[in-house]
Formats: structure tokens, sequence, C-alpha cells
């Protein structure tokens, strides 16, 4: 297969996870013979120091070029300590979903049997938890009316019907594919976007009589998420509440380095991390690139690829389990591996396998 990928690594750890990102579909393609042809880009402060915009019409025209976006992470410590600054990294993120129209993010949460115990969780309350958020993410607050001065601010949580309806559509599709169970999650009692929410979800279910479906307020959700992970299948919810919820779950997974993602919609596929761009550790190899690496497996599975991918998460388990890990999830005593050191000898496991 031949796949043009547009490439934005961001800021901070990103080229360093990214690296070993493009370094893991170079095995797979060499291995498998495909042909994956890279294309950068620049956003998030790299791109605002370089033409003021975190997201230039350049790169934008770059992703629609390209059959999948693979996207490391944006921010900078310059940005948030400056809450006055009007142009910021995160910008660039948004409009990049905006522009692309990917308005559904798939967050797997499965957890790794040689990892339960870096959770703050009890072990009988995780093992065998393995769950999807799917968060809208082209709506609500992050994109409705804003207003700022010195005394007073909001944000307008605003939703449309066919916006709802596309995005509980996705959801429902997945839980078919999986145990069947959908979970919708909004805040009913308080909001009335949330009403709107759940008012389309009940109007849809006749539709999936196959799927069992629940509703349940944020608050109840992100207690559940902790106490009660494996009685989830399919989580289904609003962008804000999404985005808190699924930084959450790396609770479950002992670390937000192993959290990958995909945003699909109306253009080009996206594929990235969950975690941020941790500016502090930007230059040093000690990033976690798994979620960067488990990110490419996600692109390759999205177009059918799904034996390649399946190597991909046999490297990544595979060096967890020979404890070929970066420091924030190394056993005690364990050998010192860097962020190139995990991502070659993930390389290599896919060349020897």
């Amino acid at each position: 297969m031949k796949l043009n990928i547009a490439i934005l690594a961001g800021d901070g750890i990103g080229p360093e996870i990214m690296q070993q990102g493009v370094s893991v579909l170079d095995a797979i393609a060499a291995k498998f013979n495909h042909e994956f042809h890279y294309e950068e880009a620049v956003c998030g402060a790299h791109a605002i120091d370089l033409v003021g915009n975190p997201y230039p019409a350049a790169t934008h025209d770059t992703c629609m070029r390209a059959d999948a976006v693979l996207f490391a992470a944006v921010g900078d410590l310059r940005f948030d300590n400056d809450p006055t600054a009007k142009v910021r990294p995160e910008q660039g993120l948004l409009a990049m979903r905006k522009q692309l129209g990917l308005f559904a993010n798939i967050r797997p949460v499965a957890t790794f049997d040689c990892l339960i115990h870096m959770s703050p969780l009890k072990d009988e309350l995780l093992r065998g938890a393995d769950f999807i958020v799917i968060r809208e993410l082209t709506g609500g607050m992050y994109f409705g009316e804003k207003y700022q001065d010195n005394d007073k601010a909001y944000d307008t949580d605003i939703y449309t019907r066919p916006e709802i309806e596309r995005i509980l559509k996705v959801a429902f599709e997945y839980a078919q594919k999986r145990r069947k169970h959908l979970t919708v999650v909004d805040k009913a009692n308080v909001l009335a976007s949330s009403r709107l929410w759940r008012q389309i979800a009940k109007e849809m279910e006749p539709q999936y009589p196959d799927v069992t479906t629940d509703y349940m307020f944020i608050d109840n959700a992100s207690m559940r998420v902790l106490t009660e992970p494996r009685f989830f299948d399919v989580i289904v919810t609003e962008n804000t509440f999404g985005d808190i919820l699924t930084d959450e779950t790396s609770c479950i997974t002992g670390s937000m380095g192993l959290q990958p993602s995909a945003s699909l919609g109306l253009h080009t596929p996206l594929f990235e991390p969950v975690h941020g761009s941790w500016p502090q550790a930007a230059g040093m190899n000690k990033a976690n690139p798994l979620a960067q690496i488990l990110s490419a497996a996600m692109l390759l599975e999205h177009f059918g690829l799904n034996e390649e991918g399946a190597l991909i998460r046999k490297a990544v388990d595979a060096s967890l389990q020979e404890n070929v890990r970066t420091p924030e999830i190394q056993v005690e005593g364990g050998a010192h591996y860097g962020t190139k050191e995990v991502g070659q000898w993930i390389v290599d496991f896919i060349k020897n396998n």
C-alpha cells in the first residue's frame, strides 16, 4: 500500500517522539513492502515563531493532501505562563480539528498486565478494563462564542442537532462492533446542551436495538471510570467532558505516555498521543514514545493494515515485558532506556519477528 502521511511534530517532546513513530512506520513499510511518503509541516509554538500562526494555511494544505496526519503535541511554557497572549499554540490544534472536520476523537483505554502496579488504583479494580471514549471534538465551549475583559468572561457551550447526531452515530456503531454497551455521559440535570444530547440519544436508541444504552452524569462517570472501569465498553460525551475524562483514564493505564488516539471526520484522519508537549523534558531523551508509536498502529489499522498494527502492538507489549521502558514507568532497579533506545528496540523487534 502507498500512503502519504503528513508529519506534524509540534513542540516540546513532539519532535523526539515523532522520530520514533516514523522509524516504526519505516520498519513496517520495509517488512510488508509498503510505501509511506512523509511531508513535514509546522504547527503550535514552532509555527507561531516562524509565521505568527499556530496552524498556517500551508500546514492545512499539507494535511488536506495527505491520506493521514500523524501528530505529536503542541504547547510551550512561554504561552502557558502568559494568560494575556492573544495567539496560543493550542489554537492551532483546535483550528486543525475544525478545518479538517475532525468531530470524533477515539481514545482506547486498556490495561497492560505488567504495568498494573504503576496505577494508583487497586489491581482488582483494573485488571481486564477495556473501553473506548468517543469525544465530540469540534463543538461545545472550546468553539462557542467567547468573551473576556478584566471583570467578566464567558465561554458558550453550544451544540446543534446535526453535531450531536453524527457523533452519537459513531458511538452506537462502535458499540455494535464491541460488547454492545454504550454509556452517554452528560450533565443533563444542569445544562441545556446536555439535555439536548440526552434527548437525541434517546431518539436514536431504537435504531440500535442490539446496543444497551445507559446515561450517566459526568461527575458520576468521573468517579466510576476509576472505581468501576470494567463497567464501561463505549463512552460518548461532549468536548469539554471528554477532554477531562480521557486524561483521568491515564490512572488506568498507569501513564499518559501509553495512550494513543484517532480523530476522524470529514477530511484527513489524524492520529496522536493524548499527552501534551511536556516542554520541560524537551531534548532530554526521556519522553515515553509508546503513545506515539501506538498512534501509528491506529493509523495503519484505519487503512485495514491490521496485521501491521498488530505487530506494532506486539512489539510494544514485548518492550514492556522486557522492561525496556522510559524512566516514568521503569521498574525499580531496571536499566535506563531513553526515548531513542525504546524506539530502536521496537524497530529491531519488528525487523526480527
